[in-house]
């Protein structure tokens, strides 16, 4: 059984490897591309049923996609924008909640409002993954991305907080809202609270012990769980325990990461990223099928219909409560639109549209339990997993493959004051150069003077400032600029390709050590690394 599950598993990720791959060529999001391959997998004769425990759900994937879209949240930027964030994460969250509640134990059959709650609990959060995946290509205005991606850090605890309320409500058969806020406030509080204490003890292993990339990265994959599961111990929020310990991780790595340690742990994090998501996404398609052979006391028509009335509500109220949240602020508060230049009507209208659901709103579902307390089976699971699996569908493939052309045809702008990035990256390097070069000629004027080779550093240095201010000062000839970057990128990709075949002409003389032949190659991959980021 053991070897038949690993072996089905590997399978998958096999799978889910060529699917990326395909979704490369074919210019599609592979969050899309995923669901749909894990759909017609399902359909394959022979494929067994995919069935997962609920109690390992959260377990195996919250922490870690948690923890890394907290590493790589701008603090600055999210606190920038915090007031959308957080209007967004939370209202949004409770009022898409609410309304799913009411309308769908008004619709469906010995639905009560509890396990309406569970529903707007599950289906309420956005996933960022989905809208960035299918934003990268795109241009997209920075405040746009910034509040996606800081509304997914706050929106997940929000939704994943009345997901638990809903289901001790329906397991225990007991709500008092009062006894309930009063919960929210402590587990939330406390979460933090544990959260930030870990953060802090790791912060000082990481800082003052760990020096080598071989133990750093591992305590960094191994944070999100310590955290999560320290919280949950206690009763309390662990989602919100490994948020507020992933941004204070990663606003303080500068102090603890090296050059090593950050290549190795973003690749290592980039992968396991990708690998849990990719799973979670294709298990989407997977699992369709098994819940529909579930479905109990409804018919496939009945069960469809609720589920795409359901996905229409939640794409429109969202667009709905993005402008509400939008403009009313701005009514309201002569300070707010002092402070804040006005988003216009084009931007609210692509942050509603991006508001696509993939793993959380999987995962939650998922984690509902097979059985109630006294041992009978849990009441209207496979509608709620049915309607959860079609609101993900609808959103992610119907909003995915269009909003790339939403963004195209409204030709959305950027509303803030926002220097292009090439324009920063040039900017930097320059005053860098200019830094490098003062401390040369405070330090080691003398060994200039004596030594041709230190001298050239210095000559290198002054050489890239000249081109870097005639860059600066030619942006106005945009189109020349442009050209020449890609003729340098590209020559420079060709003497690096160029370089690499040198090099294994020389590893196959063995004349020189394995060790430096490795060192040589990993300063061909930084470059070439550099210049793929131009």
């Amino acid at each position: 059984m053991i070897h038949a599950n690993l072996l089905l598993i590997l399978a998958l990720f096999f799978a889910m490897a060529l699917l990326f791959l395909l979704s490369q060529r074919w210019k599609i999001s592979y969050p899309i591309f995923l669901v749909i391959g894990g759909l017609g997998i399902s359909f394959i004769p022979g494929i067994p049923p995919i069935n997962i425990n609920p109690d390992i759900v959260f377990l195996i994937f919250l922490p870690p996609l948690l923890f890394e879209a907290a590493w790589y949240t701008s603090w600055n930027e999210f606190w920038k924008w915090r007031r959308s964030i957080f209007s967004l994460g939370f209202a949004l969250v409770l009022i898409t909640s609410l309304a799913i509640a009411y309308f769908s134990a008004s619709i469906i059959p010995g639905f009560t409002l509890a396990f309406g709650f569970l529903l707007g609990g599950i289906i309420s959060p956005p996933d960022a993954v989905a809208a960035t995946s299918v934003l990268k290509g795109v241009n997209m205005p920075k405040r746009g991305l910034t509040i996606l991606e800081g509304e997914s850090l706050v929106n997940d605890a929000a939704s994943l907080t009345v997901f638990r309320f809903a289901l001790a409500a329906i397991l225990t058969g007991k709500f008092v809202l009062q006894d309930a806020a009063t919960d929210f406030l402590i587990l939330a509080a406390m979460g933090v609270v544990v959260g930030l204490v870990i953060a802090h003890l790791l912060y000082f292993v990481l800082r003052y012990w760990a020096k080598s990339s071989s133990i750093t990265t591992p305590i960094t994959l191994i944070a999100p769980y310590l955290m999560y599961i320290v919280a949950e111990e206690f009763h309390w929020s662990g989602v919100l325990a490994v948020v507020s310990g992933g941004l204070f991780l990663s606003f303080r790595s500068g102090d603890f990461l090296n050059y090593h340690t950050r290549i190795q742990g973003k690749e290592v994090w980039a992968t396991v990223g990708f690998l849990l998501n990719g799973f979670v996404f294709i298990l989407i398609g997977l699992e369709l099928p098994v819940i529909v052979a579930g479905l109990e006391g409804y018919s496939m028509e009945e069960a469809i219909k609720y589920a795409l009335i359901i996905s229409v509500i939640v794409i429109i109220l969202r667009i709905i409560l993005v402008y509400a949240s939008a403009f009313i602020p701005r009514i309201l508060s002569p300070r707010i639109r002092k402070k804040e230049k006005s988003p216009g009507l084009k931007l609210p209208f692509i942050i509603g549209w991006a508001g696509m659901r993939g793993v959380v709103s999987l995962a939650s579902a998922l984690a509902i339990p097979l059985a109630l307390n006294n041992g009978e089976p849990f009441p209207h699971r496979n509608m709620i997993l049915f309607i959860t699996f079609i609101v993900i569908l609808v959103t992610l493939v119907f909003q995915g493959l269009t909003l790339p052309i939403f963004l195209k045809l409204l030709k959305v702008e950027e509303v803030d004051e926002h220097v292009p990035e090439d324009e920063q990256i040039e900017s930097i390097r320059l005053q860098l150069a200019k830094d490098c070069v003062s401390y040369l000629n405070d330090k080691y004027s003398t060994e200039m003077s004596q030594y041709e080779t230190i001298s050239r550093i210095k000559e290198q240095l002054e050489r890239s400032i000249k081109a870097t201010e005639r860059t600066l000062i030619e942006q106005t000839q945009k189109e020349e600029v442009v050209s020449v970057r890609k003729l340098y990128r590209k020559i420079m990709l060709e003497l690096i390709a160029l370089r690499r075949k040198g090099l294994k002409k020389m590893k196959a003389t063995k004349k020189y050590d394995h060790e430096v032949m490795r060192d040589m190659e990993d300063n061909l991959d930084l470059e070439e690394a550099r210049l793929n980021k131009q």
